[in-house]
């Protein structure tokens, strides 16, 4: 049976061994995710991070951040990043990353938030509401691979920007 709790402080090796293993074999993967997630937790920015344990062995994570979207007139804050989602490869197809993804997106949304967005496979995020093209962009990314989930309020239009540790992560995976 699967659980799904907050971290705590004795998880983070195995979040990053799930983190680095689910991503191993990703086509868009950078191969710092788990850089990302630990800059994240360092920098305070990491505003949620689920774990899914079966047993006693961590099997999926999950990490959220706040972004800001930057429209023509103002900032627009209360707005989240989902990402990285990362299950066991052995594990993957069982719907542990959904199970994560849904206990995310409440929580942030009994937290206050405006919304969500991910940068993802569309076929895989519209099942939780995400939708393409509606205000939020990102540069560089697919039109249809960046997506946003509004929860409250209206959707603003404007350039995402994530927290310093997604930034820092590329760079240092291009230098």
């Amino acid at each position: 049976m699967i659980n799904l709790r907050p971290e705590c402080e004795s998880d983070r090796g195995a979040i990053a061994a799930v983190i680095t293993a689910a991503f191993a074999e990703a086509e868009h993967s950078g191969g710092n995710e788990a850089q990302i997630v630990e800059r994240l937790r360092a920098d305070g920015d990491l505003s949620v991070s689920l774990v899914a344990i079966e047993g006693r062995e961590i099997v999926g994570h999950v990490a959220v951040s706040r972004v800001v979207i930057d429209g023509k007139d103002r900032r627009f804050g209360h707005w989240f990043g989902l990402g990285p989602v990362s299950v066991l490869p052995i594990r993957q197809k069982e719907g542990i990353g959904a199970m994560l993804i849904d206990l995310a997106l409440e929580t942030v949304a009994a937290r206050g938030a405006y919304g969500c967005v991910v940068l993802g496979d569309p076929e895989y995020y519209r099942r939780f509401g995400f939708r393409a093209g509606l205000g939020p962009t990102f540069p560089g990314a697919p039109d249809d691979f960046f997506m946003a989930l509004p929860m409250a309020g209206r959707v603003p239009e404007g350039e995402t920007r994530y927290a310093p540790a997604f930034y820092q992560a590329h760079s240092a995976a291009t230098s």
